[in-house]
């Protein structure tokens, strides 16, 4: 039986233009940009895929929300607002505002980590393990191997693998791990979810040792959706309801705001740790502004409250992820290569098996990317070689297993006649895909280089 199309939950009542630009005019501009899409201009893109940070359309409520901004230097009433609806929908107790995601890391980390503490993932993303390393912390990957090969089809490659802790625990002893730092939906893996069997037995392995857990809960919701769909027992809960259970395993969390709760900045650290939460208070003045407004304007802050209040809409989430599976199935169909099972904010491609002629030392995910871009003006980006680094001690460029590039999609923003743009482009480029060239560095930043590296091609 054929199932009916399900529309977005939602109506457009306004438009913002997009510009089409030539093929001789995109190619020109990505090398002034030197092969990086974060180096171009926004005006020369098409359809914009290299993020889902900030990018998302805000509802008719937020925006209403905005003019009800209290801009009070203390005291905010929006901050009550905020930290209300923190509290009810993922049950911490105290709530300390950000202007994005990264300050709120940089100040769990500093707070966190002694100096020569592992700190624990599942997998890594790039702010998270800096602002853990620079705090003198040294990652540990404990992900199951499963998240390493972008062909198995595991439904939650996102799982700890609670050997690997076993492991740790015994060879450096539980004093030597500051925490352990859980992300739902692991970005660098595809957007991969864990199971909530999973993170109850990592909390309970965890507990022996007393050792805390602090989600990086950026995309906890689409977690929670995959959850619900593929998880026994959760089929008829909403995913407002596994959120809960989901933070109850965590001493706190962080959180980039600009990603599940649907706003174009600001971040927030949440905890039921009233130590902790006093620590941050006092660190926040330093670097972020009061500990009511965190660097943010109240206007900012009754965006969020409202956001989080959205993002736990079972039509909504489920109208998300099913336009990302909508571009990842018509990959597939095509046979394009990419990161399997579909992630819950993008699709991956799997650049080496794309571009099996680059050796990963010429940049196969940078090029792919720029490709990209020359070919339709879609924006994506680099999730591989480039975005991994160089290793402190070797000064040797680390070569992850996955070498990606990242179709990340906005929320509310485009439609699916978008994602065919998208998808055909991809597909043309894989039946010509020996054309594509590796490319060589030329500029190289000390830290977090995909946001500036520049390339030229080979």
């Amino acid at each position: 039986m054929q199932t009916r199309t399900i529309a977005e939950p939602y109506k457009i009542k306004m438009v913002e233009p997009i510009k089409t630009t030539t093929r001789d005019y995109r190619a020109q501009k990505i090398r002034e940009a030197g092969y990086n899409t974060f180096l171009l201009k926004s005006e020369d893109v098409y359809i914009d895929l290299l993020t889902d940070s900030g990018t998302s359309a805000m509802s008719d409520w937020q925006w209403s929300g905005m003019l009800l901004g209290d801009e009070a230097y203390a005291g905010a009433r929006n901050f009550y607002n905020l930290e209300r609806a923190v509290q009810e929908i993922y049950g911490f107790k105290y709530v300390v505002p950000t202007h994005q995601g990264r300050a709120a890391e940089h100040i769990t980390s500093q707070l966190r980590i002694t100096r020569g503490q592992y700190v624990p993932m599942n997998m890594y993303f790039t702010t998270t393990r800096e602002h853990a390393e620079r705090a003198g912390g040294i990652f540990y990957d404990c992900i199951i191997d499963e998240a390493h090969d972008a062909a198995n089809p595991h439904p939650f490659k996102g799982n700890v693998d609670i050997a690997k802790l076993q492991k740790l625990v015994d060879e450096k002893g539980a004093d030597a791990i500051a925490y352990l730092s859980i992300a739902p939906c692991v970005n660098m893996a595809g957007g991969q979810p864990f199971s909530m069997a999973n993170l109850r037995a990592v909390a309970a392995w965890a507990n022996q040792y007393n050792l805390p857990i602090i989600f990086d809960a950026t995309r906890a919701i689409e977690n929670c959706y995959f959850i619900q769909q593929r998880e026994p027992g959760y089929a008829h809960k909403p995913v407002r309801e596994i959120l809960r259970e989901m933070m109850s395993y965590g001493e706190g969390m962080t959180i980039s705001s600009k990603k599940d709760n649907l706003v174009n900045i600001g971040g927030f650290i949440a905890t039921n740790n009233e130590q902790f939460f006093t620590q941050a208070k006092e660190m926040v003045v330093i670097f972020e502004g009061l500990h009511t407004y965190g660097g943010l304007a109240g206007r900012d802050m009754e965006a969020i409250a409202r956001g989080i209040y959205e993002m736990v809409d079972d039509a909504y989430i489920a109208s998300r992820v099913r336009q990302v599976e909508y571009l990842g199935n018509r990959l597939l169909d095509a046979g394009v290569p990419i990161v399997v099972p579909i992630g819950g904010h993008a699709v991956f491609l799997d650049a080496k098996r794309f571009l099996p002629h680059l050796p990963q030392e010429h940049f196969p995910a940078q090029a792919l990317a720029a490709a990209l871009y020359v070919d339709s003006g879609v924006r994506a980006m680099e999730r591989g070689i480039v975005s991994a680094g160089r290793d402190h001690a070797t000064g040797q460029n680390r070569k992850p297993k996955l070498e990606l590039v990242r179709l990340t999609i906005p929320r509310r923003v485009y439609t699916n006649l978008h994602m065919d743009v998208v998808a055909e482009s991809c597909i043309a480029l894989y039946e010509e895909r020996e054309k594509i060239k590796g490319l060589r560095m030329t500029y190289e930043p000390t830290s977090l280089r995909f946001f500036q590296a520049r390339f030229e091609e080979l």
